[in-house]
C-alpha cells in the first residue's frame, strides 16, 4: 500500500465553535495519537483527506512542519446527511509495526445456478504490518453448490498477514434460491404482520365474481 502524504497544521483552538470555523475553511480537525507520545491536535485539508480515506485503511504520512508522522485512520466521523468528514482520529504507527484492521472481503465468481449466496461477514479482522496492509481480500465462490459454507480460514491471506478472528467465523453460506411461491408467501406473511392489506388484483376479483355467480346459480 502506497503512502499518501497530507500536509497538516497544529491546532490550538478547541470546542464546537472552533471546529465549525475549521470546517468552514474546508479543513478537518483531527488527533494523532499513539507511538508513545502525547496526542497531537491538527487540522487537515478536507478534500485531500476525503480522497485519501476512500480506502478505510489508508497509510498516511502527516507532514507537520519538520515533523512527519506515519498514521492509519482509527476512527472517522462523517456528517450523516452530506457525508463530509467532521473529525478524524489517526493512529501513529512505525514501519514494521503490526496493527489489527478490518479488511473488506470481495466475492469472485458465480455460484452454481439456482443457488443464493449469503455474504454473512463482508469484513474480516487481520493483523498485518502497518506498511503492508492489503487493500482488500478475495474469496472465490465459483461453481459452489447449495449447502457449501466458507469460513475465515478459507480466505487466502497475503504473506505476513494473519487472521485476527476465529478461523471458523462464517463468511459465506450457499443455499437453495427460494421459489417464486416461497417469496410470495414470505411477502404475504410480512405484510400481514405489518397490518398491510393488499388490493385485489383483476384476476382475483374476476375469480371472486365467478365464484359468487356460481353460488347464486346453485341457489336458484
Amino acid at each position: 500500500m502506497a503512502e499518501i502524504k497530507i500536509p497538516a497544521e497544529t491546532r490550538t483552538e478547541f470546542g464546537k465553535g472552533a471546529a465549525r470555523r475549521i470546517r468552514r475553511d474546508d479543513k478537518v480537525p483531527a488527533v494523532l495519537y499513539g507511538g508513545g507520545s502525547d496526542p497531537v491536535h491538527v487540522t487537515l485539508p478536507g478534500h485531500a483527506l476525503m480522497m485519501a480515506l476512500k480506502n478505510s485503511n489508508a497509510l498516511l504520512t502527516i507532514d507537520l512542519g519538520d515533523d512527519h508522522h506515519l498514521a492509519i485512520p482509527k476512527q472517522v466521523q462523517r456528517d450523516p446527511i452530506r457525508g463530509f468528514i467532521e473529525h478524524a482520529d489517526l493512529l501513529i504507527v512505525k514501519k514494521g509495526q503490526k496493527v489489527t484492521v478490518d479488511i473488506t472481503v470481495t466475492l469472485v465468481g458465480e455460484a452454481f445456478p439456482g443457488t443464493m449466496v449469503v455474504h454473512e461477514n463482508t469484513t474480516i479482522s487481520i493483523e498485518a504490518e502497518a506498511t503492508h496492509i492489503p487493500d482488500g481480500l478475495e474469496l472465490s465462490i465459483e461453481g459452489l453448490k447449495a449447502g457449501t459454507q466458507l469460513h475465515a480460514s478459507d480466505i487466502e491471506l497475503p504473506k505476513g498477514t494473519e487472521l485476527a478472528v476465529d478461523p471458523e467465523i462464517l463468511v459465506v453460506n450457499i443455499t437453495n434460491a427460494p421459489t417464486e411461491a416461497e417469496l410470495e408467501a414470505e411477502l404475504e406473511d410480512a405484510e400481514a404482520e405489518a397490518g398491510i392489506e393488499r388490493d385485489e388484483s383483476d384476476d382475483e376479483a374476476a375469480a371472486a365474481e365467478g365464484e359468487a355467480a356460481a353460488e347464486s346459480s346453485d341457489d336458484e
